[in-house]
């Protein structure tokens, strides 16, 4: 009957052996899924800084002081995105 008890302990080795094959392949998976997910987040926040920076560059020129704000009703101011404006006076009088 040592046949059988030796039978017995090949096979439990031979199990333990795999055990330990497979849990080094699910802990390597495991690590290649974490770096893919922690990439994702990145590009995320990357995409939506840009998309922040775009949405403040909307709302900064939405917002614009008008030209009506000052009271005189002659008065037309331009603006552009460097920040100087124009003033004419006038505008519509013949001459």
């Amino acid at each position: 009957m040592e046949t059988g008890k030796a039978t017995g302990i090949a096979w439990r080795s031979l199990v333990t052996l795999a055990g330990a094959v497979a849990t080094s392949i699910a802990v390597a998976a495991a690590a290649v899924i974490a770096v893919v997910f922690a990439a994702t987040l990145v590009v995320i926040g990357f995409m939506a800084t840009a998309l922040l920076g775009l949405a403040a560059f909307a709302f900064r020129g939405r917002h614009a002081p008008a030209a009506a704000a000052s009271g005189d009703p002659g008065l037309i101011e331009a603006r552009h995105m460097g920040g100087h404006s124009w003033v004419a006076y006038g505008w519509n009088e013949r001459r």
